[in-house]
């Protein structure tokens, strides 16, 4: 079992020292950290617990100037130690960090009481009641407070034996498949190339696996894998990881950048969220603000649409959509911290609710009825009702990341591999009779209007449509007939006498020598949409564009096809022209006809049946 453990504190409150005297390791790595003795960038150690449970360490500055080194550092933690130096008690980083340990949620975590060897037993204890109140209210509220002295060692191993035992009480981070690696840092290796560190979250990496750098999309291979230090050919989810990449150099990656499975994420620059302001925040969050936004490890400049007021006031909470200026790495139920540039200082936080939104109106009751279902958790319901054209089911768990999600459970019409939202349906079906209908009055003697005009009028797509019409069919909306789809009550009314009644004298006057058929509609003053209609009642049979029987004269004449080629095995245009009396012109275009509907097929001059 692994777990990734975070430090917080103020400048010189001891944490890289504590870190040292518990696991050996010294988490400044800087020359410069080393000649100031100041952290100033992350630093990382591991060690192995009394229970055998292995913890990744990582260690953050505490000075305010590097607050963005520290934000890189405090995400996908399973717990976190706040030390606290004895003789100084609670500063303004302290503060400051426990604020961003609060919006991020980390729920499990000690305190380290540092430097207990300089002061006396009454200035410990009122520290320690400083410290408690301190916490009281956030997310370490009720957290262990621990003294210790990395100098004389005094309570290092009470510390070791309550973090196990916190630790113990922690669920393994389950791996979903879709991993996600942070990328904090970016470095090369003599014979090895470029390689990144992070903390691994929602899945497991191989030795081996392609992989996407988001945003950026550049394809890269896993050479290799490190985990305390310590090469492996796979690792899961809770770990500290260094991953060698082939296929990519270290001045094309940056702090920030995450390294997924190819097409599992996308770089997004609007986000909707719930934010949260701090109440000691110095000032509200602004409708407009431009603040500094922290996720995972990346920094980014955004701008705050406040969608349901003018402002979030301190110690308030609201729903916003945060404009980024860059493409980011993000998922939905993702933390983030929001700061002020200038006077910089952290101010808000909270939690992305749709990393694919669309540009909301503020003051929009219905935007909040549905930002509210989306952050209780009803993720799948409001992702499937920004389709309104319908989705597969594959595609919508992928854009919730939730491969495992019950599609059964929502309210929505499932068609074979398409799900549609009960407002899409019923739009998709009040649209498709309103076309329909409108069409059977342009066309009434038309029995339908063609699959492809109609799925061009309803605008989805071919990959849909058959699902659509399967919908459709059932709800009773839409009836299928000689391939053509109308509404179920339409029925092509025509005029039994009038240009009807003297189409079928003239084509029926010499049955098996009809006139061509232009001159027979001008004869009789009957329209391409009156013998369109005729043709699809039987009353006629249309063989060629410009040849028509009457009904009785084909099947008459189909007849005579069968009984020729019983007689001498087959048949030609002269035997059938002689049987018919008829002249070559209908009686090829006949022939031709039974060949397109596979009745008969020509081998030579001759016709056999098939």
């Amino acid at each position: 079992m692994s777990f990734v453990v975070g430090t917080a504190g103020h400048i010189d409150h001891g944490k890289s020292t504590l870190i040292t005297a518990l696991t050996g390791i010294d988490p400044d790595r800087l020359a410069e950290e080393k000649r100031r003795g100041m952290t100033i960038d992350l630093g990382f150690a591991h060690m192995t617990l009394p229970s055998g449970r292995e913890i990744g360490i990582v260690d953050v500055p505490g000075h305010a100037r590097f607050m963005r080194n520290m934000l890189a550092g405090a995400h996908g933690l399973d717990a976190v130690v706040l030390v606290v130096a004895a003789d100084e008690g609670v500063m303004p980083q302290t503060r400051e960090h426990l604020d961003i340990i609060d919006l991020l949620d980390v729920r499990r975590g000690l305190v380290a009481l540092t430097k207990t060897d300089l002061v006396d037993e009454d200035w410990l204890a009122l520290v320690t009641e400083e410290v408690r109140a301190t916490i009281n209210g956030t997310s370490l509220d009720g957290s262990k407070v621990i003294p210790v002295s990395a100098v004389t060692g005094a309570g290092l191993a009470q510390l070791t034996a309550a973090l196990d035992a916190l630790l113990e009480k922690s669920s393994l981070r389950e791996d979903s498949g879709r991993p996600r690696l942070p990328i904090d840092r970016v470095f090369t290796m003599s014979g090895f190339g470029t390689v990144v560190t992070g903390t691994l979250v929602d899945g497991s990496l191989s030795v081996g696996e392609e992989m996407e750098v988001v945003p950026g999309g550049r394809l890269v291979r896993i050479r290799g894998l490190q985990r305390h230090n310590q090469k492996v050919q796979s690792v899961g989810p809770s770990n500290r990881v260094a991953a060698n990449l082939s296929g990519i150099e270290k001045s094309e990656l940056s702090r920030g950048d995450v390294l997924a499975r190819r097409g599992a994420l996308h770089g997004v620059r609007r986000i909707d969220a719930t934010l949260r302001a701090l109440a000691s925040a110095a000032q509200p969050v602004r409708h407009g603000a431009e603040l500094l936004l922290h996720t995972a490890a990346v920094e980014v400049a955004c701008r705050t649409i406040v969608l349901d007021a003018d402002e979030i006031a301190p110690g308030g909470s609201g729903w916003v959509q945060l404009y980024l200026e860059r493409p980011i790495a993000a998922a939905a139920g993702d933390r983030f911290v929001l700061r002020a540039p200038s006077p910089a200082m952290t101010i808000a936080g909270g939690t992305f609710l749709d990393v694919a939104p669309r540009k909301h109106a503020r003051h929009d009751s219905a935007v909040r009825e549905s930002l509210a279902r989306r952050a209780a958790g009803d993720v799948l319901q409001q992702e499937l009702r920004k389709y309104p054209r319908g989705v597969t089911v594959q595609a919508l768990l992928k854009a919730t990341v939730a491969a495992d999600a019950d599609v059964a459970t929502l309210d929505a019409r499932r068609l074979g591999d398409w799900i549609f939202s009960h407002e899409a349906w019923r739009s998709i079906t009040a649209h498709a009779s309103e076309e329909l209908t409108a069409y059977h009055g342009a066309h009434p003697l038309r029995s339908g209007m063609a699959r492809e005009e109609l799925r061009s009028r309803l605008g989805v797509s071919p990959a849909s449509f058959a699902a659509v019409i399967e919908g459709l069919v059932q709800d009773g909306r839409v009836v299928e007939r000689n391939g053509s789809l109308a509404s179920p009550g339409h029925e092509v009314q025509l005029d039994e006498a009038g240009p009807q009644a003297d189409l079928l004298r003239v084509l029926g006057a010499k049955p098996f020598t009809p006139p061509s058929l232009q001159e027979a509609m001008q004869q009789s003053g009957a329209s391409e949409e009156l013998v369109r209609a005729l043709a699809e009642r039987g009353d006629i049979v249309r063989v060629s564009d410009d040849v028509a029987f009457i009904k009785s004269a084909f099947d008459s004449a189909v007849a005579m096809v069968k009984e020729i080629v019983g007689i001498n095995g087959s048949v030609t245009v002269a035997q059938l022209r002689d049987r018919m009396g008829a002249s070559r012109r209908p009686v090829l275009a006949l022939l031709e006809y039974l060949d397109a509907l596979r009745v008969t097929r020509r081998v030579g001059d001759a016709r056999l049946l098939r």
